[in-house]
């Protein structure tokens, strides 16, 4: 089996990039790091992080820091190179920004893996579907109320039968506002969806529920803090409508936690915290033998292929940020996305687009 000869990291911004706002962030850019290793038989394979505009000189550490631990791995060896990163992290924590790294290198593992086989990674886990319902996400609170509107009518016109909406704003009233316009602009049949990421307590969360009922909410994203299992529970038992959450975990702790309480209908893994293909796939298993449906948060482009190789596959988030910056961005129409049929995930990004890290 090939091993791993070179690792490189680079640096993207997407051609979308301005300042957007949710209720607990301020964000300046769009921009990513990529991954890319280089196998002694020439096969190259790549992932990607979003990294916004967060702490650069910390993951770059860290991406140098895993880079000559991963040199000479054999690129099947995906689990064995998890374990042993993990005896090296440990020290300082394998949460957090390590994950992250371990991540990169994983994904851009399997890449190179599915590559070298010349089959894509789905197809590597056998696959439940032919396709993945999308829902156009974004919403952010620091749109204007046109910017708004013109976001998820642009959506609808696409073809996407669903959008998220960001709430958490400082006045309740804007929040409701905001949702019935969008309810206006959308008609009935569209799903809305809101998201607070974290940004609510239990009795504005409530609230907030109990006043846009008539709008019929499909789910509520993150609505109070992720460590808050115990207000998950009220609000599952109280608010009518569906809870969801997981973007913010690096293992299947909280999921766990959820379950014990049934407080959670649907889990939203985000594969470059949980660290690897493989923890996305473990947690994915225990949502699915608690019957709970897997949504995961923003990497359509690796999530629509793992998608397809869970039973119980409710979606996948879009955004357009890297279609500008990769070679063949993922299939869409009518609001269902369709993997790749090429090997490994199927996209590189530009050349043109990277700068060394």
């Amino acid at each position: 089996m090939p091993r791993i000869q070179t690792i490189d990291f680079f640096r993207a911004v997407s051609p979308v990039s301005r300042p957007i706002a949710d209720s607990t962030h301020s964000i300046d850019e769009i921009a990513f790091v990529v991954t890319r290793i280089t196998l002694d038989n020439g096969v190259v394979g790549e992932a990607y992080l979003l990294a916004f505009h967060y702490s650069p000189q910390a993951m770059a550490g860290a991406l140098r820091d895993i880079r000559p631990l991963a040199l000479g791995w054999e690129v099947s060896e995906t689990g064995g190179f998890i374990a042993e990163y993990e005896k090296e992290s440990e020290y300082f924590g394998r949460a957090g920004i390590h994950r992250w790294a371990l991540g990169s290198i994983n994904i851009a593992m399997w890449d190179a893996w599915a590559r070298t086989l010349g089959q894509p990674v789905w197809k590597l886990f056998g696959s439940y579907r032919d396709r993945v319902p999308l829902y156009g996400s974004g919403g952010w609170i620091s749109y204007t109320t046109d910017e708004l509107l013109d976001e998820v009518t642009r959506y609808v016109k696409r073809g996407f039968r669903a959008v998220k909406i960001k709430v958490g704003s400082p006045e309740l009233d804007r929040d409701i506002e905001r949702l019935h316009r969008v309810r206006e602009a959308v008609g009935p049949s569209v799903n809305i969806m809101m998201d607070a990421n974290q940004g609510m307590n239990v009795p504005s969360a409530l609230a907030l529920c109990q006043a846009v009922r008539p709008l019929r909410i499909t789910w509520f994203e993150e609505p109070v803090a992720n460590s808050d299992f115990e207000g998950y529970a009220q609000l599952r038992r109280q608010a009518g409508i569906s809870l969801a959450m997981g973007e913010r975990e690096f293992d299947g702790t909280a999921l766990r936690e959820l379950i014990r309480r049934e407080a959670l209908d649907l889990w939203q893994p985000d594969i470059l915290r949980l660290g690897s293909v493989e923890a996305w796939r473990s947690t994915a298993a225990l949502a699915n033998e608690n019957k709970i449906p897997v949504l995961p948060h923003y990497y359509k482009e690796y999530d629509v292929p793992l998608l397809m190789t869970v039973p119980q596959a409710f979606g996948s988030e879009s955004f357009d940020w890297v279609d500008g910056l990769i070679d063949h961005p993922i299939r869409m129409q009518e609001g269902f996305a369709y993997p790749h049929p090429t090997p490994g995930w199927g996209f590189r990004f530009r050349d043109s687009v990277l700068s060394p890290l």
